[in-house]
Protein backbone atom coordinates (compact mmCIF):
# COMPACT_ATOMS: atom_id res chain seq x y z
CA UNK A 1 0.00 0.00 0.00
CA UNK A 2 2.53 2.67 -1.08
CA UNK A 3 0.97 5.40 1.03
CA UNK A 4 3.28 8.06 2.43
CA UNK A 5 2.03 9.07 5.86
CA UNK A 6 2.60 12.68 6.85
CA UNK A 7 0.66 15.35 8.73
CA UNK A 8 -0.82 16.85 5.53
CA UNK A 9 -2.74 13.89 4.15
CA UNK A 10 -4.28 12.42 7.30
CA UNK A 11 -7.63 13.28 8.87
CA UNK A 12 -8.45 12.06 12.37
CA UNK A 13 -12.03 11.61 13.49
CA UNK A 14 -13.39 10.35 16.79
CA UNK A 15 -16.83 9.31 18.05
CA UNK A 16 -17.61 7.45 21.29
CA UNK A 17 -14.75 4.90 21.58
CA UNK A 18 -13.94 4.89 17.85
CA UNK A 19 -10.90 6.53 16.30
CA UNK A 20 -10.46 6.76 12.53
CA UNK A 21 -7.36 7.78 10.60
CA UNK A 22 -8.42 8.74 7.08
CA UNK A 23 -6.30 9.09 3.95
CA UNK A 24 -7.61 10.53 0.66
CA UNK A 25 -5.78 9.40 -2.46
CA UNK A 26 -6.62 10.62 -5.98
CA UNK A 27 -8.48 7.74 -7.60
CA UNK A 28 -11.82 6.42 -8.77
CA UNK A 29 -13.95 6.43 -5.61
CA UNK A 30 -13.18 3.20 -3.76
CA UNK A 31 -13.46 2.80 0.00
CA UNK A 32 -11.03 0.63 1.98
CA UNK A 33 -11.44 0.21 5.73
CA UNK A 34 -8.81 -1.75 7.68
CA UNK A 35 -7.53 -3.35 4.42
CA UNK A 36 -10.98 -4.71 3.47
CA UNK A 37 -13.67 -3.41 1.16
CA UNK A 38 -15.61 -0.58 2.79
CA UNK A 39 -19.01 -2.01 1.88
CA UNK A 40 -18.00 -5.40 3.27
CA UNK A 41 -16.61 -3.87 6.49
CA UNK A 42 -19.78 -1.83 7.05
CA UNK A 43 -21.88 -4.97 6.34
CA UNK A 44 -23.41 -3.47 3.16
CA UNK A 45 -25.51 -1.17 5.39
CA UNK A 46 -26.60 1.71 3.16
CA UNK A 47 -27.03 4.04 6.16
CA UNK A 48 -23.39 3.62 7.24
CA UNK A 49 -22.15 3.96 3.66
CA UNK A 50 -24.18 7.16 3.17
CA UNK A 51 -22.71 8.59 6.39
CA UNK A 52 -19.17 7.91 5.17
CA UNK A 53 -19.69 9.29 1.64
CA UNK A 54 -21.84 12.32 2.61
CA UNK A 55 -19.07 14.99 2.78
CA UNK A 56 -17.57 13.94 -0.57
CA UNK A 57 -20.99 13.80 -2.25
CA UNK A 58 -21.77 17.29 -0.95
CA UNK A 59 -18.65 18.58 -2.74
CA UNK A 60 -19.16 16.32 -5.82
CA UNK A 61 -15.79 14.69 -5.19
CA UNK A 62 -17.04 11.13 -4.59
CA UNK A 63 -15.54 9.79 -7.86
CA UNK A 64 -12.23 11.68 -7.58
CA UNK A 65 -10.76 10.18 -4.40
CA UNK A 66 -10.08 6.74 -2.99
CA UNK A 67 -10.60 6.60 0.77
CA UNK A 68 -8.25 4.50 2.89
CA UNK A 69 -9.21 4.26 6.57
CA UNK A 70 -7.60 2.71 9.63
CA UNK A 71 -10.26 2.55 12.35
CA UNK A 72 -10.40 0.90 15.76
CA UNK A 73 -12.61 0.83 18.82
CA UNK A 74 -16.36 1.09 19.25
CA UNK A 75 -19.11 -0.24 17.03
CA UNK A 76 -20.03 0.32 13.41
CA UNK A 77 -22.14 3.44 14.03
CA UNK A 78 -19.39 5.19 15.96
CA UNK A 79 -16.80 4.08 13.43
CA UNK A 80 -18.86 5.35 10.47
CA UNK A 81 -19.34 8.74 12.14
CA UNK A 82 -15.64 8.91 13.08
CA UNK A 83 -14.72 8.21 9.45
CA UNK A 84 -17.09 10.97 8.29
CA UNK A 85 -15.45 13.49 10.64
CA UNK A 86 -11.97 12.42 9.52
CA UNK A 87 -12.91 12.83 5.84
CA UNK A 88 -14.43 16.25 6.50
CA UNK A 89 -11.39 17.48 8.42
CA UNK A 90 -9.08 16.27 5.67
CA UNK A 91 -11.17 17.98 2.97
CA UNK A 92 -11.03 21.24 4.93
CA UNK A 93 -7.27 20.86 5.32
CA UNK A 94 -6.89 20.35 1.56
CA UNK A 95 -8.99 23.40 0.58
CA UNK A 96 -10.18 26.02 3.07
CA UNK A 97 -13.18 26.88 0.86
CA UNK A 98 -14.64 23.43 1.62
CA UNK A 99 -15.14 24.46 5.25
CA UNK A 100 -17.82 27.04 4.39
CA UNK A 101 -19.66 24.47 2.26
CA UNK A 102 -19.57 21.62 4.81
CA UNK A 103 -20.18 23.59 8.03
CA UNK A 104 -23.97 24.14 7.53
CA UNK A 105 -24.44 20.35 7.23
CA UNK A 106 -22.75 19.90 10.66
CA UNK A 107 -20.07 17.60 9.23
CA UNK A 108 -17.39 19.47 11.20
CA UNK A 109 -19.05 19.03 14.60
CA UNK A 110 -17.41 16.41 16.82
CA UNK A 111 -20.18 14.57 18.69
CA UNK A 112 -18.73 14.58 22.21
CA UNK A 113 -21.31 12.26 23.80
CA UNK A 114 -19.65 9.24 25.39
CA UNK A 115 -20.89 6.49 27.68
CA UNK A 116 -21.51 7.65 31.23
CA UNK A 117 -19.52 5.93 33.99
CA UNK A 118 -21.14 3.44 36.33
CA UNK A 119 -21.82 4.76 39.84
CA UNK A 120 -21.47 2.70 43.02
CA UNK A 121 -24.72 1.41 44.49
CA UNK A 122 -26.31 1.33 41.02
CA UNK A 123 -26.49 -1.40 38.39
CA UNK A 124 -25.47 0.89 35.50
CA UNK A 125 -24.82 4.62 35.24
CA UNK A 126 -28.36 5.47 36.38
CA UNK A 127 -30.26 2.19 36.77
CA UNK A 128 -30.96 1.54 40.45
CA UNK A 129 -31.76 -1.81 42.06
CA UNK A 130 -35.48 -2.50 42.38
CA UNK A 131 -37.03 -0.71 45.36
CA UNK A 132 -39.40 -2.62 47.62
CA UNK A 133 -41.38 -0.69 50.20
CA UNK A 134 -42.33 -3.83 52.19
Amino acid sequence: MGLVINKNNIGIGKRKQSTARVFLIPGTGSLTINKTSGANYLQYNSNYLNIVWAPLKQLNLDKQFDIVVLVNGGGLTGQAQAIQLGITRLLCKMDSENRAILKPFKFLTRDSRVKERKKYGLRKARKAPQYSKR
